[in-house]
């Protein structure tokens, strides 16, 4: 089994990705959270250091874009193709309001017709070229059943993965994934398929791969954020402790202090990541809320000490949905 980091934004960052691949070497390949096509610009300052080559040394790393104009999109590849990259994927699946509105990520679905202009133009024009294309989709905008007119479309184009999450933009991360639709994929694509939903645990992988053993790549999303431990001990190779999530912990936390100014936006990085690790200690509840409300360094590192020392560690139930 092959395992994929889904990208996130704000989180997935490349001192991030850095760290997850040096303590938890088990990831065959990350993905960089997306970049957006502009009219004016490529790359800001922010986005080309994210994904710079020399700051993601000795990991795999496909860039993602989020667009829905083809040309631009053609632009960006060109672009990432300078600084070395070989294989772009196409964001098809972000659920936000504000992309949605733009008709972007998830959004993009609504508009099939237009999705197969843009596929031909951008496909066409990268044909045997060394340049590989892949795409994360959800099954629709609104409903399941869009998804059968969409993998028609789908399966026009020579794709190096197609990454499917089983949900809807409607159901952003509610419902459980859709296995059914997934199951309808799996057998009519003529592109590899990657799974990626909800498999926050050993146990969800395990029931996973019973029910679709000819599965052989996973992205792992919120349950890896959760645990960054999840590829190894689905391995048999580790298993998250108290231990080792603390060097985790201490070591992203001294990055982002280096990273960022101000009390205020490091709180707000590692308060994203507690939004998910917490969920990896028993009976947090009263350290959840003090960490949560801390508004200072201080405050912060007070209540992440009384979180280790008092709460022990389980993985094995992860990040809980909903």
């Amino acid at each position: 089994m092959k395992f994929y980091f889904a990208p996130m934004e704000g989180i997935t960052i490349h001192k991030y990705r850095n760290l997850c691949n040096e303590m938890f070497p088990y990831i065959d390949k990350f993905f960089s959270p997306f970049l957006v096509t502009k009219t004016k610009t490529i790359l800001n300052a922010k986005e080309l250091r994210d994904i710079l080559p020399e700051n993601n040394e000795g990991l795999s790393l496909v860039p993602q874009v989020l667009t829905n104009n083809a040309e631009d999109f053609i632009i960006m590849i060109r672009e990432l193709e300078k600084l070395g990259y070989k294989e772009v994927n196409l964001n098809l699946g972000c659920p936000s309001g504000t992309v949605v509105s733009k008709f972007r990520g998830s959004g993009f679905l609504a508009k099939p017709e237009e999705l197969d202009v843009f596929l031909g133009k951008v496909f066409d024009t990268f044909a045997g070229t060394d340049m590989k294309l892949s795409i994360k989709t959800r099954i629709g905008k609104d409903v399941p059943e869009e998804f059968y007119h969409l993998m028609e479309i789908y399966n026009k184009y020579e794709m190096s993965e197609f990454i499917i999450h089983p949900r809807t933009q409607k159901d952003y991360y509610k419902n459980k994934p859709n296995l059914e639709v997934f199951a309808d994929a799996l057998k009519s694509s003529k592109n590899p398929v990657c799974y990626n939903g909800n498999i926050f645990n050993v146990k969800d992988y395990e029931k996973f791969t019973r029910q679709f053993p000819e599965v052989t790549t996973i992205m792992l999303g919120r349950g890896i954020i959760c645990n960054p431990a999840l590829g190894a001990e689905i391995l048999g190779k580790g298993k998250m402790t108290k231990d080792i999530l603390r060097e985790f912990h201490n070591r992203i936390y001294g990055e982002y202090k280096q990273m960022y100014s101000g009390d205020k936006n490091i709180l707000f990085r590692m308060k994203e990541l507690w939004c998910y690790m917490i969920f990896l200690f028993q009976d947090r509840e009263k350290h959840q809320k003090k960490l949560m409300k801390s508004k200072n360094l201080l405050e912060y590192e007070a209540a992440v000490n009384g979180l280790f020392r008092e709460c022990e560690v389980d993985s094995s139930i992860g990040f809980r949905a909903g």
